[in-house]
């Protein structure tokens, strides 16, 4: 598809997975139309400890209740359609909850609680299975609260069926014992650039693997990330090293040749912030932080913008501006 038209159509990430080993060959299925962010889904801004945890996948969504039916739940999302699907669970949420998913390295997390007064209803945990015990009567799970041990109870034989370190998916109760062992996928779509406010992170790193029409093919260690250009995602060619960040409502796309240290472009997308009065420099969030960077040779593309609207810098591999874009 010629790459003018891409610059004007949405992005869409795609994510397709189990909730800790996901499957590169879904990625190809059509996704489903995201129905846009809602109000409900806002929360508080991450501490930050959200944006720094270090690991690599990582990702911090919240959202609420959009529709049911038959073990699938759909979340909207700050960034669009979250859809959650088990044969074994799932079945008894409502409207009224309130869903947040982390991914956090090769673990996740799924958990569901009252929107009225905060208490728990699930807590789904996924992660390799670790005994604690000689005799497998305790195991280790990463929680959004760091690393626990979890009586095994009445799950052993379950539990037994899984070799040491492979992938399962547990529901945990506050007492610290397992409540069942389930099945648990998910499906996510990033429509948009999370509002402000939002408490939505992402991390995810690997390499561009094919283009096909409006979309970006991105292989990630959680499988294929499909990314439109809405975010300000350019020029990106098969082979490159890609990375992805998004904290709260900014985002950094980094492009590289395949095994460079330091990225060739950079994409950053974010409200408009001047670091100056004379507006010739502005303030961006990066992954490392908030950073000026000098715009006097692009100012004509901010004439008329407000300081808070939303664009997408470019920048070349020393830093500097190369472009500034409006973001739709």
């Amino acid at each position: 598809m010629n790459p003018k038209r891409r610059r004007t159509i949405t992005l869409r990430l795609c994510l397709l997975a189990c909730l800790l080993s996901a499957t590169a060959a879904a990625a190809d299925e059509a996704a489903i139309p995201a129905p846009g962010a809602s109000d409900e889904t806002l929360t508080a801004p991450a501490t930050s400890d959200d944006a720094d945890t270090g690991a690599n996948p990582w990702i911090k969504v919240r959202g609420s209740v959009w529709r049911t039916k038959g073990g699938i739940v759909f979340l909207k999302t700050p960034i669009g359609l979250v859809t959650l699907s088990s044969k074994t669970c799932l079945r008894d949420v409502r409207g009224s909850h309130e869903v947040t998913f982390w991914v956090h390295g090769s673990s996740s997390a799924v958990e569901i609680r009252k929107k009225a007064d905060g208490s728990l209803i699930h807590l789904y945990l996924n992660g390799p299975l670790r005994y604690t015990s000689e005799d497998k009567t305790e195991l280790t799970l990463w929680t959004p609260d760091g690393e626990k041990p979890f009586a095994v109870g009445a799950h052993g034989r379950r539990l037994a069926a899984y070799g040491d370190d492979a992938p399962v998916t547990v529901e945990v109760g506050e007492g610290k014992t397992i409540l069942g062992v389930h099945d648990l996928q998910y499906d996510l779509q990033i429509g948009q650039v999370p509002p402000a406010g939002s408490d939505t992170h992402v991390v995810l790193t690997g390499t561009v693997s094919k283009l096909k029409s409006n979309f970006v093919f991105f292989r990630t260690p959680v499988g294929i990330v499909t990314v439109n250009n809405k975010v300000g995602l350019r020029k990106a060619k098969v082979g490159q090293d890609m990375a992805l960040h998004m904290h709260q409502n900014h985002v950094a796309i980094d492009l590289a040749p395949a095994g460079a240290e330091a990225p060739s472009h950079r994409f950053l997308t974010g409200p408009l912030t001047y670091a100056s009065t004379d507006k010739t420099e502005l303030m961006l969030w990066t992954p490392d932080g908030r950073q000026t960077f000098t715009a006097d040779h692009s100012t004509r593309a901010l004439a008329g913008l407000k300081e808070g609207a939303m664009v997408t810098v470019e920048l070349n591999a020393q830093g500097s501006i190369v472009q500034i874009h409006r973001l739709n």
